[in-house]
């Protein structure tokens, strides 16, 4: 069969039939072409009908294997318009060269990078109204007395990171220490959600300590009088636990020697435990141990933090209880409990990407 010369739009017929390389190079989405459905040449031409427009991602199937691709060969691969994969680039979130003064993209790195993308959480489009994570008494109160409309699921600051992730709730309570890096928080949510719409903010900072009997505090100067004492902890997932694990290694106390009972899983289970006499101590917060009446020794102040979805932080539920907490109402509440900081209350810690 003779083929037929001519011109479709900007690409010479002959040229489309048999050179296969420049027809990946230069036709794009929307181009016109014709060609004859006899030609027995490679697959790349049997799959398109006879006269139409190229279909939407086909160039990306059919890039020839190049070591780098140019920023229009990416923008198909991804499926999204040139100007965002420029953006991407100027942001660092995607690896590039402009060695020859032309922006390129390595193959390899692209195909890491989306790797790591797809590794992320599947997170469904609408959370539920719900607070995860750990319990603080303030946030309790300010969730009820607030009415804003947001329920609460309460466990440890690593349940409700899973949680969140998972998509069960618009925002998370936490408190992690990282010794190594003596911080709160910003390591533990960087790691699983840099690449997430989620703003971690301030809630309080605390004070946390060691919660006795009433005139036991001079048996208790610190942590290394732990050992040989019946301490009520709680569950390996709870910020408090991580913390006191952490704080024992670093003053070298033998774990061995504490009396350890069965975990509570909340802070209030812990304090009733010593409060009714069934343990002589626990790593608790000031004001349970004022609400109840028994001794407190401070060791540290600890900062809770609140990871919310970026989304739903424009929500009017969440926008409900960000107004309750401006209030002279709350600001007198939170005066009358021990051990609270509110001075930077919803300070920005970090800001994932979108």
């Amino acid at each position: 069969m003779t083929p037929r010369s001519g011109r479709i739009g900007r690409l010479p017929f002959t040229q489309a039939r048999f050179n296969p390389p420049t027809l990946s190079r230069r036709l794009t989405c929307g181009d016109r072409f014709l060609l004859p459905v006899e030609h027995p040449g490679p697959t790349l031409f049997r799959h398109l009908p006879r006269y139409g427009r190229l279909p939407t991602g086909f160039l990306a199937e059919h890039l020839p294997l190049t070591e780098y691709l140019t920023t229009r060969e990416l923008a198909e691969l991804l499926r999204i318009k040139e100007r965002k994969v420029y953006d991407l680039a100027a942001s660092g979130k995607i690896p590039c060269s402009r060695a020859t003064g032309k922006l390129l993209f390595p193959r390899k790195g692209i195909d890491e990078w989306l790797a790591r993308s797809e590794s992320k959480p599947a997170v469904s489009a609408e959370r539920p109204l719900v607070i995860l994570g750990s319990h603080d008494p303030l946030l309790e109160w300010a969730l009820r007395e607030s009415r804003c409309g947001l329920a609460s699921y309460f466990d440890s600051s690593l349940d409700g990171l899973t949680r969140f992730a998972g998509g069960a709730g618009i925002a998370t309570g936490l408190h992690l220490y990282d010794a190594e890096a003596d911080s709160w928080n910003h390591n533990a949510v960087e790691s699983r959600f840099a690449d997430s719409p989620v703003v971690l903010v301030e809630w309080v900072k605390r004070s946390r300590g060691i919660i006795v009997a009433p005139g036991a505090a001079a048996s208790h100067a610190g942590l290394s009088d732990l050992p040989g004492k019946k301490v009520v902890p709680r569950q390996a997932e709870a910020g408090s636990q991580v913390l006191l694990e952490a704080l024992l290694r670093n003053q070298a106390v033998d774990t061995a020697e504490i009396k350890w009972t069965r975990p509570a899983r909340s802070e209030m289970d812990a304090v009733i435990e010593v409060a009714e006499g069934r343990a002589q101590a626990t790593f608790g917060l000031a004001t349970l141990a004022h609400q109840y009446r028994l001794d407190f020794v401070p060791i540290i102040d600890e900062r809770y933090d609140i990871l919310v979805d970026r989304k739903a932080w424009f929500e009017p539920t969440w926008q409900s209880l960000l107004q309750f907490c401006r209030s002279g109402e709350f600001r007198q509440h939170s005066k009358e409990l021990s051990g609270y900081d509110t001075a930077d209350q919803f300070r920005v810690h970090f800001n994932g990407c979108e």
